[in-house]
């Protein structure tokens, strides 16, 4: 499995673009780069917007489209998460909490479902 760290960039099955991850900078662990846990999933904080939501629950979605007369219509991107990163890697522990690795989810309550795309660090080749 590998470490998810800060600069991880991610997806959101309802987003238009990706976005990068951000460890939050007090972690004890460093890999290349700052490691995650699962509990970075902070809107705004770990998870940044995902470009323009086209998720049919989103509020503002609901809104947009309403206003085009029914033609669904994406709105900005804000994520909404309220749960940690599922399943972890407790075997790996990042500030006493289940490190993030790339084969992690997080749902977004407005329904999209945000995956790693790339986990933020590469090994190195020590030849």
């Amino acid at each position: 499995m590998t470490q998810v760290s800060t600069g991880a960039t991610l997806a959101c099955s309802f987003g238009s673009a990706p976005a990068v991850l951000t460890v939050n900078p007090t972690r004890t662990v460093v890999a290349t780069t700052l490691a995650a846990n699962i509990m970075d999933y902070v809107p705004l904080v770990n998870i940044p917007p995902f470009g323009m939501c086209l998720a049919p629950a989103n509020p503002v979605v609901i809104a947009a489209t309403a206003a085009a007369l029914g033609v669904q219509t994406p709105a900005p991107c804000i994520p909404n998460t309220a749960a940690p990163w599922v399943p972890g890697n407790p075997k790996v522990m990042i500030a006493s909490l289940p490190a993030l690795t790339q084969r992690c989810s997080l749902n977004c309550l407005w329904g999209g479902v945000i995956q790693i795309l790339s986990p933020g660090q590469v090994k190195a080749n020590h030849g």
